[in-house]
């Protein structure tokens, strides 16, 4: 089953990879463009409302439900009785967020002041930091229907995902990423604020997504007249499962929108030095996290369906190895070239380099978070495989309200950097207490040949991170190279890197049987 699991992995990871690199050349050009100020923290800011959401209606909790539910309609039930459930799901999810998306657009204002108090408290004071309110609530009007797009988008890879068609839903984000890019570069010239024509990307990318995937649904035979079938019973099974999960898969995106409200109380430019150390955060989590557990899920509930509680187990444990191997080195990677990379990446027309400086710090607070954040991302469908959401959004629940009092002790010191702190100490707790009730439950329990494995990572990443100490330039050398300069001494920096990880696990005494369930 690992065989199979790494090349489904892989294919994800490949998609994601693609998706990735066009992001981020997607976020250099709109640090070209705007760089961290004014206008870019209330761009970000407006986009992050609507993924917010899609984070719970699309991929995050809803997948979570979903998924378990269809892989025992699949195994239990005939082919007819599989497309009545796609038809009411569809139906379903469709009006609902057809609604909130028609709330959310009416209530733009509402949701600005809500989510940028500080930006609104300016505005009633009639101070010019009050004009982030004003644009941040016409923009939201613009991104909200992105929900609606990529919330049926979502559904269609869920099920493409299910019948293990993994490729083609880890790939849709390449058209959003395109989408924004195409704008930024044709259509901003058109506007007075180029805010606008990012905004109008954000449109264009959601509808292409869902568009992109119908064709794929068709050929599975799944394209179906939605229906509405509230109170069908295995879409209550659905309704059942993801009111908890709304918050228990979603913590972590809960916790940096309430980071979002307390940065925009802070200086100028904190958003948008928050959003860019999230992004280079977010490649490494989606290329290997969000890959595995994208994959994982899936398999899990059909290891629950069929009762064979020993793959259960040993596939969590490959996928426990897989993060650790992939996710530390990553980590460690994203510490020490933390300022280098936002420099080479980011560094150019209204982007300077003390936004680079600043964005390092809070890039570094979120390093530390990296493994955490990967290791929720695997435990997490360990509960939901077995159609247990109450236990996650427990436990998510108590990771929020730590995360809000980390906030408060930490953002008076360490202003924005102290938020990136908080985020990641949250979900150090969550990862713990997750892996806590599924130890006490004996449904896994980490080896210790996994713990060994653990340990010669551990090492090989301190011999890495030394390495690249010692050869890495001093700040101000990064500053004055080119473009092209700063691309190969960083692209030597990271073959460095992975040069003396890799041989240093091979030394330890680490190879691919290390990571077959049979290890475990």
């Amino acid at each position: 089953m690992s065989a199979k699991l790494f090349k489904s992995g892989l294919i994800v990871s490949a998609m994601t990879f693609i998706s990735r690199i066009l992001g981020l050349a997607r976020d250099a050009v709109i640090a070209n463009l705007m760089g961290a100020g004014a206008n870019a923290d209330v761009f970000l800011f407006a986009n992050k409302i609507p993924n917010f959401l899609r984070r719970l209606f699309a991929e995050g909790a809803f997948a979570q439900a979903f998924i378990p539910v269809l892989a025992d309609v699949q195994h239990e039930t005939d082919e007819q009785h599989l497309k009545q459930f796609v038809a009411k799901i569809s139906g379903t999810l469709g009006v609902i967020v057809t609604l909130v998306t028609i709330v959310g657009v009416i209530a733009s204002p509402i949701l600005a002041a809500l989510f940028g108090m500080g930006w609104f408290i300016e505005y009633v004071n009639d101070t010019p930091e009050g004009a982030k309110f004003e644009l941040a609530s016409l923009m939201l009007k613009i991104t909200f229907p992105y929900l609606l797009f990529v919330s049926l988008a979502g559904l269609a890879g869920a099920i493409l995902n299910t019948l293990n068609k993994f490729a083609v839903a880890a790939f849709t984000p390449v058209l959003l990423n395109v989408a924004i890019i195409s704008c930024a570069l044709f259509l901003a010239p058109q506007f007075d604020e180029p805010a606008f024509a990012l905004a109008w990307g954000v449109f264009i990318g959601g509808l292409l997504q869902l568009l992109f995937l119908l064709p794929f649904i068709f050929k599975a035979g799944l394209l179906v007249k939605p229906k509405w079938g509230w109170s069908d019973p295995d879409i209550v099974k659905v309704r059942t499962l993801i009111i908890p999960a709304l918050f228990g898969v979603s913590v972590g995106q809960l916790n940096l929108l309430l980071d979002t409200v307390i940065a925009s109380f802070l200086e100028t430019g904190s958003i948008s030095w928050l959003y860019y150390s999230d992004r280079l955060l977010e490649f490494p989590l989606g290329l290997f996290g969000i890959a595995i557990a994208t994959v994982i899920l899936p398999t899990l509930s059909r290891n629950h369906v069929t009762k064979d509680d020993k793959a259960f187990s040993a596939n969590i444990d490959w996928a426990i190895k897989m993060v650790c191997v992939l996710g530390i080195p990553a980590a460690t990677g994203l510490f020490m070239l933390a300022e280098p990379m936002l420099l080479t990446i980011f560094q150019r027309g209204e982007f300077s380099p003390l936004d680079a400086t600043y964005a390092s710090h809070s890039l570094m607070a979120y390093a530390f978070g990296l493994l955490s954040f990967m290791l929720v991302k695997v435990l997490a469908p360990g509960f939901y495989s077995k159609q247990d959401t109450k236990t996650p959004v427990k436990f998510g629940i108590w990771c929020m309200a730590a995360n809000m009092l980390f906030n408060l002790v930490l953002v008076w010191p360490f202003a924005y950097v102290g938020l990136a702190m908080a985020t990641s100490l949250s979900a150090l707790m969550n990862a713990l207490l997750l892996y806590t009730e599924l130890h006490k439950r004996g449904v896994y329990t980490v080896s210790s040949q996994t713990l060994l494995l653990l340990l010669k990572i551990t090492i090989a990443c301190s011999l890495m991170g030394l390495s690249i100490f010692v050869v890495n330039p001093m700040v101000s050398v990064w500053v004055e190279l080119t473009l092209l300069n700063k691309v190969i001494e960083l692209a030597k920096l990271v073959i460095l890197g992975a040069v003396v990880f890799t041989a240093s696990l091979l030394v330890l005494g680490v190879r691919k049987s290390t990571f077959s369930p049979a290890n475990t």
